[in-house]
C-alpha cells in the first residue's frame, strides 16, 4: 500500500521541528566573562504546528453519454509551525557561588525576600543579644549604688 500523501507531509513537519528544537536551545551556550564568572543563558520554548490536506474527487458528465466517469484529481495540503523562544532565567556560576538570576520581575522579588529573610533573622537575633547584654550591665552598675 502506497503512502498516503498526508504521511509525507506529517513526517516533512515533525523533522523540520527536529531541526529546530534541541537542548541547547533551552539550556544555552555557557559564556565566560573576563573576571571568570560563567553565565548560562536558560529558555522557555512553545512550539506549534499543524497539517491539513484534502483529496478533491470530481465527478464529470460525458456529454456524449451522459454516463458519470470518476476523475482522481491532486491531493492539496498545508503545514505550518511556530516556535516562541523566550528567556527566563541566567545561572551565573564562579567564585565558589552558583546563583539563579531570572528574568521576571515577579518571581526576582520572592527571591530576593526570601535571600532578605536570613539577613532580617541574624539582624534581629544581633539586636536582642545586645540588648540583654546591656540590661545585664546596668543591673549590675544599679546594685552598686
Amino acid at each position: 500500500m502506497p503512502n498516503h500523501p498526508i504521511e509525507g507531509l506529517m513526517n516533512t513537519t515533525m523533522e523540520s521541528l527536529k531541526e529546530m528544537v534541541d537542548v541547547n536551545t533551552i539550556v544555552g551556550d555557557p559564556v565566560e566573562t573576563p573576571d571568570g564568572l560563567v553565565i548560562i543563558p536558560i529558555s522557555k520554548v512553545s512550539l506549534g504546528f499543524a497539517s491539513g490536506g484534502t483529496e478533491f474527487n470530481g465527478k464529470e458528465k460525458s456529454k456524449e453519454n451522459n454516463e458519470e466517469n470518476s476523475s482522481k484529481l491532486p491531493f492539496g495540503g498545508g503545514s505550518g509551525a511556530g516556535i516562541s523562544v523566550q528567556p527566563v532565567a541566567f545561572i551565573v556560576v564562579g567564585n565558589g557561588q552558583m546563583k539563579l538570576l531570572p528574568v521576571d520581575q515577579g518571581s526576582n522579588i520572592l527571591n530576593n525576600i526570601l535571600d532578605f529573610i536570613p539577613k532580617v533573622s541574624q539582624n534581629l537575633q544581633h539586636k536582642f543579644k545586645n540588648n540583654k547584654d546591656i540590661k545585664v550591665d546596668v543591673e549590675k552598675d544599679n546594685g552598686n549604688c
